[in-house]
C-alpha cells in the first residue's frame, strides 16, 4: 500500500488555478483544501469555482474542502501619486487617514481612527517591515508625523502594520460583511477571521453564522502579538487556527516567531482545535521549479511539531508551477512524517466539561490503537465531533471516517490523519462495523489480519455522543 498523508495541503486558488482543470490537477496531486482569498475577490468567479469544486467531489468520488478566508481590518497605504516613490533614511513624513493620494511627504493609509490611538515612539511598519518608521508626535500635536529609520521603495495598496498600538478596528469590516453575505450562502467548509485579537472577535462572527443556519466552521487567524495572548480563550470559541506567519513576523520580534509557532501548535493540539502553519512556506516556488533547502525545512518541521495542515497562499495562487509545487509539498510532507514523533503532552478529558465520557472514549480508543499496533481507527459520525478529538491525540494509526453528511466529510477533509468516506446505511451496530471494514479492504486501505479499532455509539439509531471502543481482527 502507499504511504498515505496525515498532514493536509490547503491551496489558494488565483490566477494560474481558477480554472475546473487546474482545480482537478491540484485535487489529484494531493490538494485537500482549497483556499478563496477575500482580499481579491470575483464573487461570480468564485460562486463557479466552488460549485466546481463540489461537482469534482461528487463526480470524482473525493472529499474536497472549501476555505473562505475574509480580508479582515487589512491596513493598506492607498493610491500613490506616480504610482511609486522613495523613502530615505532620515525622512519626515505625515501620516492620516484619509483618501488623499500618498506621496513622499504625506502617506495616507486605511485607518479610521488611527490620530487616536498611535502615540510618540510607536512603530510602523510598510511592506512586511522592508520600509520602518517610527511616530515622532504624540497624538495631541495635531498630525502624526513619522521619522524614516529604514527606507525603500512604497507602491499602492502595500500593508501597514503598526506592532506597538492597540488598535480599535472592528474585526469584520464592511467589506467582510457585504462578503459574508455572498459566503454565507456557499457550501463553504471553513471561513478564516483575519486579525484576531481577542474571542469575541470569534464570538461575533459566530452569531452571524448561527443566524444564516450556516455549518461553516471558524479558523482564527493569529497575527498579532494580542491573539498570542488571547491564545486559550481564542480557541474555545473557535475550531482552528491558522499561524499567519506574514503580518505575525512582522507584529513580534522576528526572533520569537520560531518559539511562538510551536506555543501555538502545542496549545491547539492540547486544546483538541485543527492548527495551520501558513505564509512563505515555498514561496521560491512561485518563479523557481523547486524549493530552497530552507524551505524544505520549514515544511518539515511544521509537520514534527505536529500541526494538522499548511498552506500555500501565492505558489498556487499566481505561482508559475502550482502543480509542482503541491507535488513536491507531498513529498516533504509524506517524508516528515516518517520521523514524526506524537506529542507527550496530548489532550486529557476534562472532568467537568458536558462531553467528558465521550472524550475519554475518542482518547483512548487512538491510546489502544498506538498499543495494539492498529492499521485503523474507524468511526462512523454526524457531527465530527470524534474525528477532531481522536486525531488531537495524534495517533499513529490513519483514522477512517464515514458519514451520511457530506459537508462534514470535506470539513474534516482538513483535520490530521483524517480520511471521510459517504456512508448512509442504517443498520445494527455489528453490520456497521462489517460493513465498514469491508468498504476499507476493497479500498486497499486494511488487508485480511489487519487488527483495526471501532469508534461509536450504541444503539446506533440513536446517534448518540460516542461510547464505545472495539477491537476487530479482519477477516
Amino acid at each position: 500500500m502507499n504511504q498515505l498523508r496525515n498532514t493536509k495541503i490547503i491551496a489558494t486558488i488565483g490566477p494560474a488555478t481558477n480554472t475546473r482543470e487546474k482545480i482537478l490537477e491540484l485535487a489529484e496531486a494531493g490538494v485537500d483544501i482549497f483556499r478563496f482569498n477575500f482580499s481579491h475577490s470575483d464573487l461570480d468567479l468564485y460562486s463557479k469555482l466552488i460549485k466546481d469544486i463540489n461537482e469534482i467531489n461528487e463526480e470524482y468520488d473525493h472529499t474536497l474542502g472549501i476555505l473562505a478566508d475574509l480580508q479582515g481590518p487589512k491596513i493598506r497605504i492607498g493610491n500613490i501619486e506616480n504610482e511609486k516613490f522613495r523613502l530615505k533614511d532620515g525622512d519626515i513624513v505625515i501620516i492620516s487617514s484619509d483618501n488623499k493620494l500618498s506621496d513622499k511627504t504625506n502617506i495616507h493609509i486605511s485607518y479610521p481612527g488611527l490620530e487616536e490611538d498611535v502615540k510618540k515612539g510607536d512603530k510602523v511598519f510598510i511592506d512586511d517591515g522592508k520600509i520602518v518608521l517610527r511616530i515622532i508626535t504624540d497624538k495631541d500635536d495635531g498630525e502624526i508625523t513619522a521619522k524614516v529609520i529604514s527606507g525603500g521603495l512604497v507602491t499602492p495598496r502595500k500593508g501597514v502594520n503598526f506592532p506597538d498600538t492597540k488598535m480599535n478596528l472592528p474585526s469584520l469590516t464592511e467589506k467582510d460583511l457585504k462578503d459574508l453575505e455572498f459566503i454565507l450562502h456557499q457550501p463553504v467548509n471553513w471561513i478564516a477571521l483575519s486579525f484576531v485579537r481577542n474571542d469575541k472577535n470569534v464570538r461575533d462572527l459566530h452569531k452571524i453564522i448561527r443566524k444564516h443556519k450556516h455549518t461553516a466552521k471558524i479558523i482564527a487567524k493569529i497575527e498579532k502579538p494580542e491573539a498570542v495572548k488571547n491564545i486559550k480563550k481564542i480557541l474555545k470559541h473557535s475550531d482552528a487556527i491558522m499561524i499567519a506567519r506574514g503580518d505575525l513576523g512582522v507584529e513580534i520580534p522576528i526572533e520569537e516567531l520560531p518559539g511562538t509557532q510551536k506555543y501555538l501548535i502545542e496549545t491547539s493540539i492540547k486544546k483538541s482545535k485543527v492548527v495551520i502553519v501558513a505564509t512563505q512556506m515555498m514561496e521560491s516556488m512561485i518563479n523557481n521549479s523547486t524549493p530552497t533547502r530552507a524551505e524544505v525545512i520549514d515544511v518539515a518541521n511544521a509537520v514534527l511539531q505536529g500541526a494538522d495542515a499548511v498552506m500555500l497562499s501565492g505558489e498556487t495562487a499566481m505561482g508559475h508551477h502550482p502543480l509542482e509545487v503541491v507535488n513536491i509539498m507531498d513529498k516533504i510532507l509524506k517524508g516528515a512524517e516518517k520521523s514524526f514523533t506524537p506529542p507527550k503532552n496530548r489532550p486529557k478529558p476534562e472532568p467537568k466539561c458536558s462531553t467528558f465520557t465521550s472524550d475519554i472514549i475518542c482518547f483512548n480508543a487512538a491510546k489502544i490503537s498506538n498499543e495494539v499496533n492498529a492499521k485503523a481507527i474507524v468511526g462512523l459520525t454526524v457531527s465530527g465531533y470524534t474525528a477532531f478529538k481522536v486525531s488531537s491525540f495524534r495517533p499513529t494509526a490513519p483514522i477512517y471516517i464515514f458519514s451520511k453528511v457530506r459537508s462534514i466529510l470535506s470539513t474534516l477533509n482538513l483535520v490530521r490523519g483524517v480520511r471521510g468516506f459517504y456512508y448512509n446505511k442504517n443498520t445494527n451496530t455489528e453490520e456497521t462495523h462489517i460493513n465498514l471494514a469491508n468498504i476499507l479492504k476493497e479500498k486497499n486501505l486494511i488487508k485480511e489480519g489487519d487488527i483495526i479499532v471501532h469508534t461509536g455509539s450504541m444503539p446506533v439509531f440513536k446517534k448518540q455522543r460516542t461510547n464505545l471502543i472495539r477491537i476487530a481482527n479482519i477477516e
